[in-house]
């Protein structure tokens, strides 16, 4: 049951929203879009799904006056220098971005054409802005950063499993975010009276590695910090943990949805939806240097019943209760 039931009341809405007033009338913008995984993906069409769907309710329409370049690099990382080339010798009006590496990579090949990252881990860390208050440059977004989230994450695991004192960390070293939330677990873990083991995968084949790795270690719980690939490998990293009977707790409610037990996190869909906002900024004449990085406000809470049950668990009443999804 979900109690925000966000997409389906944000989509209602949008049929029956005024268009706003265009930037400028009679011209078509062209939206460049650079991202990360196929377009065929079920997960990324629906992330760019809401993005056109923030466009729509700002008074954008493909075919009246935007035109969409949409560039994937399939889960080929080293395809994306070459794509965002290509937008660049289009003469995009904006690109718009995933989460990393695209948005670094984005950055790297035009310092002039305005671009959007519609999720970043740490723009700061990853060498996108400068600060968050004024990026500066040609670059601005969104971060999923705001206060200690894996703190709470592995709080809300010990809740959920009292039992629970030997954590992996699944960690991608690719990522620069994870050095800066990996040393605040350490201190999380040690208030928790917790021991974390760190592993780290950069590749699916190293996935699997990992999690062969944890069951050796006698861990008793997983978690499993904010990126990409693991996103992307949702349904893997799923499967592994069940396999190994390990409750895990991750970043995004789409792993949950994907059979992982718990997550807590701000949702990526609604931040792709926000990006929207920041194009219509800058097609109205506002730089992208004076766009302040916003940060969430709020983070859901979403619970797998059907997983905690085969592992075993039953969860506290008092947890379920204050979730913003229960997948049953």
């Amino acid at each position: 049951m979900d109690r925000r039931a966000f997409l389906g009341t944000l989509a209602g809405s949008l049929l029956a929203a005024p268009l706003a007033i265009e930037a400028q009338p009679g011209r078509v913008f062209r939206i460049g879009i650079l991202g990360n995984f196929p377009v065929t993906d079920p997960e990324d069409a629906r992330l760019w799904g809401a993005f056109i769907e923030g466009l729509r309710e700002l008074g954008y329409v493909e075919g009246r006056n935007i035109t969409i370049e949409h560039r994937s690099s399939e889960g080929k990382f080293d395809r994306l220098p070459n794509l965002a080339a290509d937008l660049v010798r289009l003469q995009v009006d904006v690109i718009v971005t995933g989460g990393p590496p695209a948005p670094l990579v984005a950055k790297q090949a035009t310092s002039t054409i305005p671009i959007v990252f519609a999720v970043s881990g740490d723009p700061v860390a990853e060498g996108l802005v400068a600060s968050l208050a004024r990026p500066g440059g040609n670059i601005t977004g969104l971060a999923s950063i705001s206060g200690d989230v894996v703190g709470k994450q592995l709080a809300l695991l010990k809740e959920a499993v009292p039992k629970v004192s030997r954590v992996a960390v699944l960690q991608n070293p690719s990522n620069e975010t994870h050095a800066r939330i990996l040393r605040q677990a350490e201190g999380a873990a040690q208030a928790l009276g917790m021991q974390l083991r760190i592993v780290q995968a950069r590749t699916p084949p190293e996935i699997d590695a990992d999690f062969a790795a944890i069951r050796s270690r006698r861990v008793d719980g997983v978690l499993v910090l904010r990126d990409a690939l693991f996103l992307a490998q949702r349904t893997q990293i799923a499967a592994l943990a069940a396999k190994g009977r390990l409750p895990a707790v991750y970043g995004f409610k789409e792993q949950v949805e994907a059979g992982g037990l718990m997550a807590y996190g701000a949702s990526v869909p609604v931040m792709y939806g926000r990006a929207a906002a920041y194009v219509d900024k800058i097609l109205k004449g506002a730089k992208p240097a004076d766009l302040p990085v916003e940060q969430p406000n709020k983070f859901d809470l979403v619970i797998n019943l059907k997983t905690a049950r085969a592992l075993g668990l039953t969860i506290p009443p008092s947890l379920l209760q204050r979730a913003d999804q229960v997948i049953e």
